[in-house]
């Protein structure tokens, strides 16, 4: 078969993207730009005028940061780890990685409402302690969303981690330690930069998928609004459709700038690719 039609291979699938989720973006995304009068970005400008949808999208934006951050802390020893096993205990591992993410995502938000909430395992056992004298408020806050977003994505990153890993040359680690380098040296010189592609697929895996979640922020956050549950709000409780794409369509601007900085921070870090 000759290449050129292989790409006829490519078109059942773009001919679904296309009817199925491109078309109805480019739809939403205009529809916010028509008012009574025509062409208008009033409803932008209105949106960054108000204090308190300011206050929910950098809330959205630390909580998704934060949750980026721990992941990479949390699963960058974890996938070097795993990637140094031997087959059979790597897959192992790996099962046992991607098992919580066969557990719906509101049965695990229930689970850290029993153990972080006032009455919850972890305050009774504080207070058990004497190390407390009440009870800690982490339910409901920015804080107790974190928790239930690192348990959802970090899995994410530990397999991403993992299959780059996997793929550096014990050699390369070792004619660099016998060249006069450290471990950490090697750890810091060799190993983080080959794992750039990795860390910035996870990454960008980790911080979409908090930025844009509903189901934990609602359970675990409660009255502590993110943009997704803004969203939910007036699409469904107020019936606001044009607020709701509005707020979608920064959430789809937000993403598209933060996918950017994360490839041009790669390129920086490893400008060989």
């Amino acid at each position: 078969m000759k290449k050129r039609y292989l790409y006829l291979l490519l078109l059942p699938g773009l001919l679904f993207l296309t009817v199925f989720m491109i078309i109805p973006i480019l739809l939403t995304i205009g529809t916010t730009f028509i008012s009574d009068n025509g062409f208008s970005i009033q409803g932008y400008l209105d949106f960054f005028k108000d204090r308190y949808f300011i206050e929910i999208l950098l809330t959205t934006l630390k909580v998704s940061l934060f949750t980026t951050i721990l992941c990479i802390f949390l699963g960058f020893p974890a996938a070097y780890y795993i990637s140094k096993l031997k087959q059979r205990k790597k897959a192992i591992m790996l099962l046992l990685t991607i098992f919580p993410l066969l557990t719906s995502p509101v049965v695990r938000s229930f689970s850290w409402m029993v153990i972080i909430g006032k009455n919850g395992v972890v305050n009774k056992l504080l207070l058990g302690s004497g190390l407390i004298d009440k009870p800690l408020d982490i339910l409901y806050t920015p804080t107790a969303i974190i928790i239930g977003l690192v348990h959802l994505f970090l899995p994410l990153i530990i397999v991403t981690l993992v299959g780059v890993m996997e793929n550096i040359e014990t050699d390369l680690l070792k004619a660099a330690e016998s060249l006069g380098a450290s471990r950490l040296a090697v750890f810091s010189k060799v190993i983080i930069p080959l794992s750039v592609p990795g860390l910035v697929i996870g990454s960008i895996l980790v911080f979409v998928g908090s930025f844009t979640a509903y189901t934990t922020p609602a359970l675990l956050g409660g009255k502590q609004r993110v943009i997704s549950t803004f969203l939910y709000q007036n699409a469904i409780t107020l019936n606001e459709w044009q607020v709701a794409s509005i707020v979608a369509t920064i959430m789809i601007a937000v993403t598209v700038l933060i996918i950017s900085i994360m490839n041009g921070l790669a390129k920086k870090l490893n400008p060989k690719g």
